[in-house]
């Protein structure tokens, strides 16, 4: 009778066991950004589970994890401004590089430019990068406008030509973070400029076009309009256009989109692979982070989502149109002339945000 007690007793404990023994990592990244075979692939060999989340704006991030107790073991967020931030509010674990053998595959060049605000790369490594410029609709401008040069800004904030293209859609994406450095590095400013007037030439500039922009608005949704020819203009993410091509070749109905980095220095951007300080499942997270960072893997989320990585031995595993496109791997003379933005004081940081407020109302 004894035995046939402990016996039962067993069964009903064994399931609570199995849970709690359990392993989990709960990761919060933006929409449509990882390959999902390489999430199937991780828990497949590790016996790790996956829990994953998705946001589509760095606002909707830094408030979720400036509450506390987030809940979450891994961070995609943007070096500037978001990780930076985070990073000064000590909100972010240092790595353990004992736990990730796989930290040597990075690119030393990509990774030192990031260590200006993460001195000896403690908090963070690069995941995913790319620039900011323009998604063009070639086939509509060109039959608008086909004197029109497509090689820099001035096919968006030359209010002549934002007035000529105004009728087959101009969108922008709402992220004064990613379109501010933009306006002020063509307005002959530098990108990181804080003082008030550089700030004033940012909004005439902005303003100059704002009549003749349809929608400012996040950047996946950018994406589907310029992959369903609703736009013909979009200052966005360099990936999200080259998504948004592939999407409207696949779909066959001669919508043509092309991607233009500035000629006056594209804003550059890096989006880091982090772990909160309060992440309650820090074994796995950096078990999911040495994941990431083999080549192979690597190759296939940059296959995927087309966005370049920070694992120079996967371009071998990379497809050839998408390793060769200039659009995906900015050549050496592009990423000289690029800039990575800066997080400006506080006090310009509000100004901005008004600045954005009166940009978005067109007022």
């Amino acid at each position: 009778m004894i035995r046939r007690l402990i016996a039962l007793f067993c069964l009903l404990l064994l399931p609570g066991l199995a849970a709690a023994q359990e392993r989990v990592v709960n990761v919060y990244n933006w929409s449509d950004y990882i390959d999902p075979y390489a999430v199937q692939r991780f828990m497949r060999e590790t016996g790790i589970r996956v829990r994953y989340d998705v946001y589509d704006s760095l606002e909707t991030l830094e408030g979720k994890l400036s509450a506390g107790r987030s809940g979450y073991d891994i961070i995609v967020p943007t070096s500037e401004p978001s990780f930076a931030r985070l990073l000064r509010a000590g909100a972010l674990a240092p790595l353990d590089r004992a736990r990730l053998p796989n930290w040597r595959n990075l690119d030393a060049r990509l990774m030192a430019r990031v260590a200006e605000i993460d001195p000896g790369n403690q908090h963070g490594a690069i995941y995913l990068w790319g620039t900011v410029g323009l998604g063009l609709r070639l086939d509509r401008i060109r039959a608008i406008a086909p004197d029109l040069a497509l090689d820099g800004l001035d096919v968006l904030f030359k209010p002549e030509n934002a007035a000529r293209l105004a009728r087959c859609g101009i969108m922008v994406m709402d992220s004064a973070t990613d379109v501010l450095p933009s306006a002020l590095r063509w307005a002959g400013r530098d990108p990181n400029a804080h003082a008030l007037e550089d700030l004033r030439a940012a909004e005439q500039t902005l303003m100059g076009i704002r009549r003749h922009v349809r929608a400012i608005i996040p950047a996946g949704a950018i994406l589907d309009a310029l992959a369903n020819g609703e736009a013909c203009v979009a200052l966005t993410y360099s990936g999200d256009v080259i998504q948004a091509k592939a999407r409207a070749e696949e779909a066959g109905r001669g919508v043509e989109i092309g991607y233009v980095a500035p000629r006056q220095g594209a804003q550059l951007w890096f989006d880091m692979l982090a772990i909160p300080a309060d992440a309650p499942n820090k074994d796995a997270a950096h078990d999911f982070i040495n994941f990431l960072l083999r080549p192979d893997v690597m190759a296939g989320i940059t296959n995927h989502v087309r966005y370049p990585n920070a694992v120079p031995a996967s371009l071998a595993a990379v497809d050839v149109a998408v390793r060769e496109d200039r659009n995906v791997y900015p050549d050496e003379a592009m990423l000289a002339a690029s800039f990575v933005a800066s997080t400006p004081p506080r006090e310009i940081e509000r100004a901005r945000s008004r600045l954005w407020s009166r940009f978005k109302a067109g007022r």
